[in-house]
């Protein structure tokens, strides 16, 4: 590095020295001038020097993100959660897919998924357009979906949507997550996910306005940043004409589950 900062101020010298007639006078006089002017080059050649190699550089990439691949112990039952998306792409514009799927005593009672073209509109903000598909419960549901996912500030993780079928039913929901580091591999991450709908839906067991809410609390381990095992609580409630359908088919209104699990990304 001595030697390379050496060449680059006599190199420097000479140059000054062609252009300006004075160059050599004041260069002799003061030596500790022409050091700081060498540095300064080599910084002036450091900064560009990243700019030039990556300003055309825009490579599809692509990843899949299991977030939650778990499994809940309730009052009643046990159930299996796995729900995750998947992303190709380039820095502006992706292609995502997203899936949700519940399964308990055996059988799948949820499963959707969604596929979204992603544009970003705002810095650490996407805007998504696509189709969702409920293929469970029955009977299933195809909604058109527009939404919005970033980071808010304070570093919450948004995830908002809207959606609308071709019966004109409606919904929205809103999903957000905050990651709290207590040391460099200890996460814990309090979320929570809102779901309302337009009209009331009998054969769904989902009531117009505000149907169910559900909050967790997960503490996670990173073996390795693609790999972290984790345990936590997750608590979830229905909402109006949402309950009143649930108590109908002697479902519970709210229930208090013990999760474990493993969050992966590949």
């Amino acid at each position: 590095m001595k030697l390379f900062i050496n060449l680059s101020k006599k190199l420097f010298m000479n140059f000054s020295m062609k252009l300006f007639p004075m160059g050599k006078k004041i260069f002799a006089k003061n030596e500790r001038a022409s050091r700081v002017s060498a540095l300064l080059l080599l910084m002036v050649f450091g900064a560009v020097q990243p700019v030039l190699a990556g300003g055309k550089d825009d490579p599809t990439l692509g990843m899949l993100m299991i977030d939650q691949l778990e499994q809940r112990k309730g009052d009643d039952d046990n159930t299996q959660i796995m729900d995750g998306q998947a992303w190709l792409g380039k820095d502006l514009q992706k292609l995502w897919l997203k899936f949700d799927v519940e399964r308990s005593s055996g059988d799948t009672e949820e499963m959707e998924l969604q596929a979204l073209y992603s544009k970003a509109i705002a810095p650490l903000w996407d805007l998504q357009v696509g189709v969702r598909q409920d293929f469970q419960p029955t009977p299933s549901r195809t909604w058109a979906v527009i939404g919005l996912q970033g980071l808010a500030p304070y570093f919450f993780e948004v995830d908002a949507a809207f959606f609308v079928d071709a019966s004109n039913r409606s919904a929205f929901r809103i999903q957000a997550e905050y990651e709290m580091l207590l040391t460099q591999r200890l996460i814990l991450t309090p979320e929570f996910e809102f779901n309302l709908y337009g009209q009331n839906d009998r054969e769904l067991g989902t009531g117009s306005g505000l149907s169910d809410f559900e909050a967790g609390l997960r503490l996670r381990y990173e073996v390795r940043r693609e790999f972290a095992p984790y345990i936590g609580v997750n608590w979830g409630k229905r909402f109006g004409n949402s309950a009143d359908f649930a108590r109908d088919e002697g479902e519970d209104t709210d229930e208090v589950q013990w999760v474990v699990g493993v969050r992966a990304w590949f």
